[in-house]
């Protein structure tokens, strides 16, 4: 569990990287401004390319947003949509907590992506820490495994829409997908699977909640809430079927890594 933990860091940390390489051969290209920052009396100066201190800003500010990079190019979506959809067809709209929904669609997470965060680290994060390979290749080899489990697990529909929006060129293979169009199109995909999912785990629970509204009414009691009626019923119907292992279950089978 450690060791996923560091490759996930690890890779966000390789990502800002690269973000900060492209910055940098930018900046090579159209020369910033020369930059002198003055600290206890010695003078940091700047050239014609990014200066250090404006290096480690940038780097700071682009490792800000890994986890939320990181979050949209995992499976963390439909697994958070999903037990968030299971909540409210329940119609308990606190319970369980935020928190708990969070940690287990994290958690499970973890599990799920398990296999490609190794294998991200043994081809690019490991070789690139022991001197074995350059900062641009170990950022390729790095974000191959990842990039294959996103256009896996992607519509054509959807790589297909954002290949037009970009104006990419149609790829012949589906390791040319570019970068940017896999991860909106992976968080489409997901988004879309995730609310069928919820469609269908919500189904039962409605038609519950309309035959006990039926029943209230048929019995003149309209002045009783029907949730007050409903609201037992589905979770003892829940805890019977064992809703909550039924549903993790089915969502850890709906990823082939």
């Amino acid at each position: 569990m450690l060791r996923m933990v560091f490759t996930v860091i690890h890779l966000g940390a390789l990502i800002a990287m690269a973000v900060l390489a492209s910055t940098e051969a930018m900046a090579q290209q159209a020369p910033l401004p020369d930059l002198s920052i003055s600290v206890g009396g010695s003078e940091l100066a700047g050239g014609g390319s990014v200066a250090s201190s404006l290096k480690i800003v940038l780097l700071l500010t682009v490792m800000s947003f890994a986890p939320a990079m990181i979050l949209c190019m995992t499976c963390f979506t439909r697994i958070a949509v999903v037990l968030g959809m299971t909540r409210t067809a329940l119609g308990t709209a606190t319970l369980p907590p935020n928190t708990v929904i969070t940690g287990l669609a994290l958690f499970l997470t973890l599990a799920i992506m398990g296999p490609v965060f190794e294998k991200s680290y043994d081809q690019g994060i490991k070789p690139y820490l022991d001197g074995q390979m350059a900062q641009d290749e170990a950022i390729t080899k790095t974000l191959g495994p990842l990039k294959e489990f996103l256009v896996k697990h992607s519509r054509e529909k959807d790589l297909a829409l954002f290949l037009q929006i970009t104006r990419s060129e149609q790829p012949k293979d589906p390791a040319d997908v570019p970068f940017f169009v896999a991860v909106p199109g992976f968080v489409l995909s997901e988004l879309n699977a995730a609310f069928q999912i919820g469609f269908l785990i919500a189904l039962p629970f409605l038609v519950l909640d309309m035959v006990v509204s039926s029943v209230l009414t048929s019995m003149s009691m309209i002045t009783l809430p029907p949730v007050v009626i409903s609201l037992p019923l589905k979770l003892m119907l829940f805890v019977i079927v064992d809703g909550w292992h039924l549903i993790i279950s089915s969502l850890v089978k709906t990823y082939k890594v």
